[in-house]
């Protein structure tokens, strides 16, 4: 087993997994629509139960962001 895999698992159980995913345009609120088209990729934050938690520009960002909040992101497709 690698070591390093190991060492992330651990770190993910002391902190809550938040989910990262793509977000189109269209299926957010209108009164977010028109921001978010004007900037590019938007990538969602989720908690476990499915509660939209952030809503940032770029995936890196996304993963950033759930870091400095002592949560471990994981990618959902």
């Amino acid at each position: 087993m690698d070591t390093k895999f190991a060492e992330d698992m651990s770190e993910s159980a002391e902190r809550p997994i938040v989910y990262v995913r793509k977000v189109e345009a269209g299926d957010l609120p209108d009164e977010v629509r028109a921001q978010a088209e004007a900037v590019g990729d938007i990538y969602a934050v989720h908690n476990t139960e499915g509660e939209r938690l952030a809503l940032v520009q770029g995936r890196e960002l996304a993963f950033v962001l759930a870091r400095q909040h002592d949560m471990a992101p994981v990618t959902v497709h």
